[in-house]
């Protein structure tokens, strides 16, 4: 039976109590805003999981890059993951990286990852308690990567299909970085948004901390997404792709597709197509 990738305080709270529970913490900073980190705030049992270091391939060039299989496979088993454990992803934000954390696992075939809706900052407000340092694992895992490549696009393949109609993409930048009326905020990348593409802004499937309600959130994607095709999510680096391809998952969209690349990559190369609208 499918279950939500999101997941409660309470729901939280009775898995991390399982013996094959793992608990991590995906904060990465946001483009204009860095988390405090002099003082942790963290979830008891937590260890981090670490997007821009050991989880970014940093010989491609572009920011947060998927590692391959095998780097994946030797960061996880540090953590001590199984191939039977269930993790659950949180970040210190409410809902930021998470989700990226949670595709990767996915990408990676581990089907037992969960996403902490409202992260940190919900746990905090239940009452439940905080610790301040993350834990050593006990002993090593034995998680091995093996990717579903359905959950991935390279631009290669992306260039070859466009024009073609089963698929659709969506991309989460704002409204203006999307039309090309508001400036890239990373240098040397042009303006605009991958033809074809629909613009669905990453806040708005979000409720402060939290994800939208479902029916918020059939509202927001109709139109931009078909349950009948491919679904493509991309964004200014792969992060925030990952927040509305989660939503999209929860209204019943088994695989859910992230160009990695996103426009970091698409924008700097002036040989692929551009729209602007």
């Amino acid at each position: 039976m499918r279950t939500s990738a999101l997941i409660s305080t309470d729901q939280a709270l009775k898995l991390i109590n399982e013996d094959n529970a793992i608990v991590l913490d995906a904060t990465i900073d946001k483009v204009n805003e860095k988390m405090d980190n002099s003082k942790l705030s963290l979830i008891p049992n937590s260890q981090f999981f670490d997007i821009e270091g050991v989880f970014s391939d940093h010989k491609s060039g572009f920011p947060h890059t998927m590692v391959s299989p095998e780097q994946f496979s030797k960061e996880t088993k540090k953590l001590g993951i199984n191939q039977d454990s269930t993790v659950i992803v949180y970040d210190r934000w409410g809902v930021y990286s998470s989700p990226r954390a949670w595709w990767m696992f996915r990408y990676m075939g581990l089907e037992e990852v969960f996403v902490l809706n409202g992260g940190e900052p919900a746990w905090k407000a239940a009452g439940l308690p905080i610790v301040d340092d993350y834990r050593t694992p006990e002993a090593q895992g034995n998680f091995k990567a093996k990717p579903n490549y359905e959950w991935f696009i390279s631009k290669e393949e992306l260039v070859e299909r466009l024009g073609d109609d089963d698929f659709t993409i969506t991309d989460a930048r704002s409204s203006g970085r999307f039309h090309g009326t508001a400036p890239e905020p990373r240098e040397g990348l042009r303006s605009g948004h991958i033809p074809g593409s629909k613009n669905l802004p990453f806040d708005q499937v979000l409720d402060g901390i939290n994800y939208q309600d479902d029916m918020e959130l059939q509202r927001l994607y109709e139109g931009k997404i078909d349950s009948g095709k491919q679904n493509i999510f991309t964004c200014g680096s792969g992060i925030s792709a990952a927040i509305i391809a989660l939503g999209a998952y929860e209204l019943g969209n088994d695989y859910v597709t992230i160009y990695d690349g996103s426009w970091s990559e698409w924008g700097a190369d002036t040989e692929v197509p551009v729209e602007k609208d």
